[in-house]
């Protein structure tokens, strides 16, 4: 029997809140990368490496928060736990490899062909895997151009948001970026879901194993959204992000450690003897 999918129970709720989830996961992202760029002093593994881990949990957290209002009415929805914490260690791994070629081989044509692709690879890995996690009386079947198509948005999209975040470095720039990046996640993950059709089976007395989505995914979201949170207070307050490249190359002025040195040791300097001083009466 043809189950009656809807993706959107809760309204218009879901899609703004997944939106904004992956924007926010892709604008700290591409703000580490730019910081990475910056200044090839810093140290570049780490900024990759949380700029990796912010998309992937923007995209996780996107995936789960529009997947709560997903609902198919001839049974219920449930999820496996191990395949859904799975699921977020692909994002996070696939997506770092992308972002550490953009790192290390800069805007070339191919580093940023190759990075586009897996990077879009990465979050069509996770949304598949994060729908392998659902337990339901039911076969799960995908429309081929559907998903293709979706794959496609996912790498087109990503290729533009990494492009963007490597030639044009302003903040506004890398905020567009992530708008960009917010429509590739959420285009992809709506677009693979209008490929999905559920053949609910016949028999009502079948039992399946995992959890309800608001029993699972909620508590399992609080963790990607507090470390996306505590990512953005990092970027917040880095002198090189908030003040430019000017911030990381600005040096002391040349004379302020002997100036700092005369006044730690007390030393008084001589007033210095004008000529009118010489010509007064008192040295006549």
């Amino acid at each position: 029997m043809e189950g009656t999918v809807d993706g959107f129970r809760y309204g218009a709720v879901t899609p703004v809140a997944a939106y904004l989830m992956a924007c926010l996961g892709g604008a700290l992202g591409l703000r580490c990368i730019v910081r990475s760029l910056l200044n090839t002093r810093s140290w570049k593994p780490g900024w990759l490496a949380l700029g990796a881990a912010s998309i992937g949990c923007g995209i996780w957290t996107m995936h789960f928060i529009a997947m709560t209002g997903f609902h198919v009415e001839e049974t219920r929805v449930r999820y496996d736990a191990a395949t859904t914490v799975l699921s977020l260690v692909v994002a996070v791994a696939v997506v770092g490899i992308g972002v550490f070629i953009v790192g290390y081989r800069g805007p070339g044509r191919g580093p940023l062909a190759v990075a586009g692709v897996v990077t879009g690879l990465g979050v069509a890995a996770m949304h598949y895997l994060g729908m392998a996690a659902m337990r339901l009386h039911g076969d799960i079947g995908y429309d081929p151009v559907g998903v293709v198509l979706s794959v496609l948005i996912a790498i087109a999209a990503a290729t533009a948001a990494l492009w963007s975040a490597v030639t044009v470095r302003g903040l506004v720039t890398s905020l567009g970026a992530s708008l960009v990046m917010g429509v590739a996640v959420s285009g992809m993950h709506y677009t693979g879901m209008a490929a999905v059709s559920i053949q609910v089976h016949d028999t009502t007395g079948g039992t399946w194993e995992g959890d309800s989505a608001l029993s699972l995914l909620l508590p399992m979201l609080l963790g990607p959204v507090v470390f996306l949170l505590l990512a953005g207070v990092v970027i917040m307050f880095d002198p090189l992000l908030v003040h430019g490249e000017r911030a990381g190359n600005r040096k002391p002025a040349p004379h302020a450690g002997r100036s700092a040195d005369v006044r730690v040791a007390g030393a008084v300097p001589a007033p210095r003897t004008s000529r009118h001083d010489t010509d007064s009466p008192s040295h006549r």
